[in-house]
C-alpha cells in the first residue's frame, strides 16, 4: 500500500470510541437521481425544473421536501473535439445550466466527473457540504474492447454522515442482439473500478449505491416495433412486456449481472427509440426501457439494532423533453444516514476583516487525530458560492513556497489539487515563514499567510474552506469551513465603510 493511501485512511477513521457513540442515531436523507441520454444535443430553450422536480418557492414548507442530494447522470454529451477543448477552460453546458437553476435552492455542486459523452455532476444541500469526506472519482471505458470511451461508466463516491455512497452512470453495448456485451460492459466495470478509501475499495462495497443510466437492455422476442407499440396501449400487456425486459432477466432470473441491485419495475411506457422533437416512437427500433435507475444498500455494514434502509419513492419518465431521440427518468430516494457523526477535521479561529492588498493570516486548530494529506489546501470563496471549483483564491498547507495562483480560477473543473495559474509576475510573501505551527495540549495551532495579491471585492462576504487531498484525481475531504469575513479597501482608502458579519 502506498504512503498516500495509508493517510487516507488514517484521515478517514474515526476513533472506535468517537464513532460507536455517534453511529446511535439514524435520520432521513433524500436523494435525487437523474439519467438522460441528450443526443449530443444542447439544453438550449429548455427548462430543467420539472425534470429537477423543483417548485417555485425555495423556502418553507416546501424547502424541506428538497432534496439533500442531486445525482444528475447523462449520455452523449456533445463530445466533439471542440466541445472538449473548451471544457478544459469552462464547465460544459449541462452543468452550467443546472448549477445556475440549483444554486437558488442553495445546492453546491461538489463534484463533475466527465468521459467523452458520459457526464456525472454531483449536487448537495449546503449545509451538507462541510460534511463530504474521501470524495473521489473513477471511470472504466468499455467501447472497443476498453480503448475507447464512448461506452462504459464513471463514478463519484463520498462518505457522508458515516456512511459510504457510490453513485455510478453507464452507458452499455447498444442493439437488441448485444445482450452479452452488455453483460460483458457490467463485469468490466466491476473489475476496473477501484478507489482508494478504506472500506469502500469497491462499488459494492458501499452502504449505498446508486446505478443508472442507459444501459441499453431491450426486449426478449422477435416481435415488431409496431406490435410493441401496440401492446403498449394495453395496460394488462405492459406488464407482459416487462417480464421480457432483458435487464429484469438477467437481474432476477438468470442472475448474471446486477444481480444485488434493486429496482422497482417501470410502469412509464419505454423511453427509446422517440423521432426527435416529438413523442412518437421511431418505428426503425423496438420501443425499450434502455433507461434506468438502480440501488442497493450493503448488508454487512448495517449494525445491530441500527439498520441502514433505503426506499425508492418515486421512479418515472419525463415524456415532455423530446429534443433527443430518449425520454429523461427520475427517480426520487430516502436513505438512512447518522447526522451526528463527525470526522476528525480542523476548527478555524474567527475572521476578522481581510485588508485587500496586504497579506493576511489564517489561524486554525488541527483536531488530535486529523491527518493532513501531502496535498491539503486552503481555498477562499465567495460565501455564495455555486460549486467546489468556484473558489477565488488559495494556499497550499504543506509547500514551502506559495506557488502562483492565488489569483481568481473560477471555472477550474478539478479541485482535488489546484492547477498552476498562467504564468504572472508573481508576487513573493513579505513573510518567508508563511506556515506557523504551535503545539498545544490536545492540538495544534496552524497559521497561514496568505500573499498580498488575492483578489477581494471590497464589501463582499467570503469564507474558507479547508480541503484535504492525497492530489489530482485523489481522494478529497472538507476537513473544515470557516465562519464568513469581509475584505476591504486599505485603511486610508476614500471608499473605505464599516461592515459586520453576523
Amino acid at each position: 500500500m502506498s504512503n498516500t493511501e495509508t493517510s487516507a485512511e488514517a484521515a478517514a477513521s474515526a476513533s472506535p470510541k468517537t464513532e460507536s457513540n455517534a453511529r446511535q442515531h439514524l435520520e432521513t436523507y433524500r436523494v435525487y437521481v437523474v439519467t438522460w441520454n441528450v443526443g449530443s444535443r444542447f439544453p438550449d430553450n429548455i427548462s430543467l425544473r420539472q425534470l429537477l422536480g423543483l417548485h417555485d418557492d425555495a423556502s418553507g414548507d416546501a424547502a424541506d421536501y428538497l432534496p439533500d442530494i442531486y445525482a444528475i447522470g447523462l449520455q452523449e454529451v456533445n463530445a466533439q473535439p471542440q466541445q472538449q477543448v473548451l471544457g478544459l477552460f469552462k464547465e460544459d453546458p449541462w452543468t452550467h445550466k443546472a448549477k445556475k437553476l440549483l444554486r437558488f435552492y442553495d445546492y453546491v455542486a461538489v463534484k463533475t466527473e466527465q468521459m467523452q459523452g458520459l457526464l456525472l455532476t454531483m449536487f448537495v444541500r449546503r449545509p451538507h457540504v462541510e460534511h463530504i469526506k474521501d470524495m473521489e472519482s473513477e471511470f472504466t471505458r468499455t467501447g472497443f474492447g476498453g480503448i475507447w470511451g464512448n461506452k462504459g461508466a464513471v463514478s463519484v463516491r463520498f462518505t457522508l454522515y458515516g456512511c459510504g455512497l457510490s453513485f455510478v452512470v453507464a452507458h452499455l453495448a447498444a442493439h437488441d442482439h448485444q445482450l452479452d456485451e452488455r453483460i460483458e460492459d457490467y463485469k468490466q466495470i466491476l473489475e476496473n473500478h477501484h478507489y482508494h478509501v478504506k472500506r469502500y475499495r469497491e462499488i459494492y462495497d458501499h452502504d449505498y449505491v446508486f446505478w443508472f443510466g442507459d444501459l441499453n437492455f431491450r426486449l426478449e422476442g422477435n416481435d415488431s416495433a409496431t406490435e410493441v407499440r401496440d401492446a403498449l396501449r394495453d395496460d394488462q400487456k405492459h406488464d407482459e412486456l416487462i417480464q421480457r425486459d432483458q435487464l429484469y432477466q438477467v437481474r432476477e432470473k438468470l442472475q448474471q449481472a446486477f444481480q444485488v441491485m434493486h429496482e422497482r419495475l417501470p410502469a412509464f411506457p419505454p423511453t427509446f427509440k422517440f423521432k426527435e422533437g416529438t413523442s412518437e416512437y421511431d418505428m426503425k427500433r423496438r420501443p425499450a426501457w434502455t433507461d434506468r435507475i438502480m440501488y442497493a444498500v450493503q448488508p454487512l455494514n448495517r449494525l445491530p439494532g441500527l439498520q441502514l434502509a433505503i426506499e425508492q419513492c418515486s421512479y418515472k419518465s419525463h415524456p415532455a423533453y423530446n429534443i433527443s431521440d430518449h425520454k429523461p427518468v427520475t427517480s426520487d430516494f430516502t436513505i438512512k444516514l447518522f447526522p451526528n457523526y463527525r470526522a476528525p477535521g480542523v476548527n478555524f479561529s474567527p475572521l476578522g476583516v481581510w485588508s485587500i492588498g496586504d497579506e493576511y493570516t489564517v489561524e486554525y486548530r488541527k483536531q488530535p487525530e486529523f491527518e493532513e494529506g501531502p496535498n491539503d489546501w486552503i481555498a477562499v470563496y465567495a460565501t455564495d458560492y455555486a460549486s467546489l471549483s468556484d473558489y477565488v483564491a488559495y494556499e497550499y498547507v504543506n509547500q514551502a513556497e506559495s506557488p502562483n495562483s492565488s489569483d481568481s480560477n473560477p471555472e477550474r473543473d478539478y479541485f482535488e489539487t489546484p492547477a498552476p495559474a498562467p504564468r504572472r509576475r508573481h508576487h513573493q510573501h513579505r513573510n518567508r515563514q508563511r506556515l506557523r505551527r504551535q503545539q498545544e495540549a490536545n492540538s495544534e495551532l496552524v497559521r497561514l499567510d496568505f500573499a498580498d495579491d488575492v483578489d477581494l471585492r471590497h464589501g463582499e462576504q467570503y469564507l474558507l474552506i479547508y480541503f484535504r487531498s492525497t492530489g489530482l484525481r485523489g481522494v478529497t475531504s472538507i476537513s473544515g469551513v470557516s465562519g464568513t469575513f469581509v475584505a476591504e479597501k486599505r485603511r486610508g482608502s476614500p471608499h473605505r465603510t464599516e461592515y459586520h458579519v453576523d
